[in-house]
């Protein structure tokens, strides 16, 4: 009986914490039942469940559809608070539109609930590669958060670059154009909205980051493909619901400033030293959070990509 009070106590405690504090997910609505949750633009911390990224719902008549399922358990569980709260649903598909820890980490939260577990093969395949690693490197920053979060990939992933999926009337596609923040990252497109749900595909507000698993190149790539889809509204992966303008300056010219800055030197062979510091200067994107932290990396990352390549 005491334990019951005293869980029952903590648990009231905690209501009550969250009442009084700024809410940890932004909602924004889109019109016509999709919302997108905007996370926090900084890094992965206790006190933000892992959740610095944007996600979204989508309310059908067949049930809740959730884009990207959080880095725990725990922040799945959130997620899923939000997508009943917004639609009076429990969700039905979880779609995952890449490999980054809290794009999918979340899936065995929903998928002990019935949900299903939407993904292309190859996502799967780095989400597998990847999955236990990406766990042990939370765990330090997310503590207990990280407890039962197992690597749980969609257990019968689609096949090919491209589907088309309907509930509950509601259709979306989804598009794998090249490889990019990660191998197998893919975009959600509602055609009849003209919605895109990016996921790492376009970072807004912030820098994004080219890590030893990205390819600048093919990011790039894809990036011009979704931005061809001609979205009027396009929710990041990181940062505000944005336009396609804003996508090309924040994300689009990054991209083409390192590609067209790494090859040259590479071709030149001039070594990787050489081209960041011919490249640290960068007005046009020194605005956006983490460039300082960020943006030599990504163009020591490019450089030793593209040199292997030659």
């Amino acid at each position: 009986m005491k334990k019951a009070c005293q869980a029952l106590f903590a648990a009231l405690l905690l209501c009550a914490l969250f009442a009084h504090a700024e809410p940890l997910l932004k909602v924004e609505a889109l019109g016509d039942g999709v919302y997108a949750l905007i996370g926090p633009t900084g890094g992965r911390l206790h006190e933000n469940y892992g959740l610095n990224a944007n996600y979204g719902v989508i309310d059908t008549p067949g049930g809740a559809i959730l884009i990207d399922s959080g880095a725990s358990t725990a922040a799945a569980g959130l997620l899923e608070s939000e997508a009943r709260k917004l639609t009076g649903k429990p969700v039905k598909w979880v779609i995952n539109t890449g490999v980054q820890d809290h794009r999918w980490l979340g899936n065995g939260h929903f998928a002990a609930r019935g949900a299903q577990i939407i993904a292309l093969q190859r996502t799967t395949t780095t989400q597998a590669r990847l999955g236990r690693g990406q766990i042990e490197s939370l765990r330090p920053e997310l503590k207990e958060q990280m407890d039962g979060t197992v690597p749980a990939v969609a257990p019968e992933a689609f096949a090919g670059d491209t589907r088309t999926l309907t509930l509950g009337g509601r259709t979306l596609e989804l598009r794998y154009f090249a490889d990019a923040h990660f191998a197998g990252d893919i975009v959600v497109w509602l055609p009849r909205e003209k919605i895109l749900f990016a996921g790492d595909h376009i970072y807004v507000d912030r820098l994004l980051g080219i890590l030893p698993e990205s390819n600048a190149e093919t990011w790039l790539q894809a990036f011009q493909q979704a931005i061809a889809l001609q979205p009027a509204r396009i929710v990041p992966g990181h940062g505000r619901v944005c336009d396609a303008a804003q996508a090309r300056r924040e994300t689009g010219d990054y991209l083409a400033f390192v590609v067209a800055g790494t090859r040259k030197f590479a071709e030149e062979m001039a070594g990787v030293d050489v081209a960041a510091e011919a490249m640290q200067d960068a007005p046009a994107f020194r605005h956006l959070r983490n460039f300082d932290d960020l943006h030599r990396g990504n163009v020591n990352r490019a450089y030793l990509r593209m040199e292997a390549a030659q």
